[in-house]
């Protein structure tokens, strides 16, 4: 069985962009819905608005597999899991070791998507010398003093890292060395990775911070249209004090600023 030390997906040479890759997860599991239900052929629109996005996009999206569709027919199901999957590397067998067993490490381990979606929990590390030998999920927790021989065994490429902020970094370091090129960062931290080494960073506090922040506007934007003023723009402001305002909200870029400390 191929594993994901020597095998690495080819979306890159394929001059996929960025935006596209992200999408392509989004697009599969609204897909594994559908075959899961034995549908055969799906629409552009139907799987656009089970996914997410709008139709133009998902057929752009899938020009650059190579897949157009048929018209009047649409798409075939499981042709298009089938070829999402490889272009996603989610074909081959991709060893991964989580870092970290506390309450979200363990939770991680005990997730049942991971085996359907082409990754083996290989190994779950701890430095805490009282989980060595635990068993979670049905994994023994191995202490993080044989994280590079378990690294190398297991011929592991991604590695998963559920500590506290402080041991994020140094924890980084020993995997980067030990040979792992993509890292699923959980803590609460920025990681410093060589060229190479790509990290994908889940903060489950900031995206509620986004969230508080459009419930805040939605909040501000009601009691507005309670008092019949319409949107908010600040009392007493003519056209150009709205205008004023508007731009104060924005940004450098034009965008609105983020909500998250620094």
């Amino acid at each position: 069985m191929a594993t994901g030390r020597t095998h690495r997906p080819a979306t890159r040479s394929r001059g996929i962009p960025e935006a596209t890759v992200a999408r392509l997860p989004l697009y599969l599991r609204a897909l594994t819905a559908l075959s899961e239900r034995s549908v055969p052929t799906v629409s552009s629109e139907e799987l656009a608005a089970a996914a997410g996005v709008n139709s133009a996009k998902l057929r752009k999206d899938f020009s650059y597999l190579g897949s157009y569709g048929t018209r009047g027919v649409g798409y075939d199901v499981e042709y298009l899991v089938y070829q999402i999957s490889r272009e996603l590397g989610l074909t081959q067998d991709w060893p991964v070791v989580i870092v970290g067993i506390g309450n979200l490490g363990a939770a991680l381990a005990n997730y049942g998507g991971f085996a359907s979606r082409g990754f083996r929990v290989a190994a779950l590390i701890d430095a805490d010398p009282a989980m060595a030998g635990k068993p979670v999920a049905g994994i023994p927790v191995q202490h993080s003093d044989d994280l590079e021989k378990i690294i190398e065994d297991n011929g592991v490429s991604i590695g998963v890292i559920a500590t506290p902020a402080g041991a994020a970094q140094p924890v980084c370091d020993r995997l980067v060395a030990a040979g792992v090129t993509s890292i699923l960062n959980f803590a609460p931290t920025v990681l410093s990775v060589p060229d190479g080494v790509d990290v994908r960073k889940v903060d489950l506090s900031i995206e509620l911070q986004i969230l508080a922040f459009h419930e805040q506007r939605k909040a501000g934007e009601e009691a507005a249209g309670s008092d019949g003023a319409g949107p908010v723009t600040g009392a007493g402001r003519g056209a150009s004090g709205a205008a004023s305002a508007a731009s104060a909200d924005k940004g450098p870029d034009g965008d609105v600023p983020a909500v998250m400390p620094a």
